[in-house]
């Protein structure tokens, strides 16, 4: 059977797919997490080691890409803001404020894709700011980063999952806007869920996400 990847919300109606009867939480503006660029913690290191870690990464366009930090290792992150430029321009926004650091990888299942991005570690959280959908071309293959949703298309908001193998029933439904071009192989070992529908527990986070352009 295939899978989807849903946020958690429920309306008079209808239910997600696959994250039933739980009421989805809604984060108020204020109490949005991390969004204080002044907050943001700030990497220890010399101008002159930042600008060789920099190069190291060889993306294509700095602006466009992120480094995603792991508990065993790093990973680089290309954007494509070609096929959804109002996702990457928010996803950027959002690392920049600090919000995905420290972030749960709550929802992760072996084989398919490890989901982060909810402030509270549930599934049912976000940043407050929902995105119309900017559904594209783009495969969700092995590496793909792509918005998680609930039932409506445009319900996206700052949750995403990253794809541990081709998972072609997922295009076209969801928008991918990035793709894993290094350090995939910590990605695979992000602890998986054993719960209902790929819950973890006590669950791999997030440690830090940066813009490339930034470090």
């Amino acid at each position: 059977m295939a899978k989807d990847i849903k946020t958690k919300t429920k309306t008079p109606k209808e239910e997600t797919k696959l994250l039933k009867n739980t009421e989805a939480k809604k984060l108020a503006k204020a109490e949005t997490k991390g969004l204080k660029k002044a907050e943001t913690p700030k990497l220890t290191i010399s101008k002159t080691r930042a600008k060789k870690i920099k190069h190291s990464y060889q993306v294509k366009d700095p602006e466009n890409a992120l480094l995603l930090k792991l508990k065993d290792g790093d990973v680089v992150i290309e954007m494509f803001p070609d096929v959804a430029p109002n996702h990457v321009a928010r996803i950027k926004e959002l690392v920049r404020a600090g919000f995905y650091n420290g972030l749960k990888f709550h929802r992760v299942i072996d084989g398919f894709m490890a989901q982060t991005g909810c402030p509270y570690g549930t599934g049912t959280g976000g940043s407050g700011q929902k995105l119309k959908a900017e559904f594209n071309t783009r495969p969700h293959k092995r590496g793909t980063v792509s918005m998680a949703r609930a039932m409506m298309p445009d319900s996206a908001d700052s949750q995403f999952f990253i794809c541990f193998a081709d998972c072609a029933w997922l295009n076209g439904q969801y928008t991918v806007w990035g793709e894993v071009t290094s350090g995939m192989e910590y990605v695979d070992n992000i602890k998986k869920g054993t719960g209902p529908n790929g819950a973890v527990d006590n669950p791999d986070e997030i440690i830090s996400m940066t813009v490339i352009a930034d470090i």
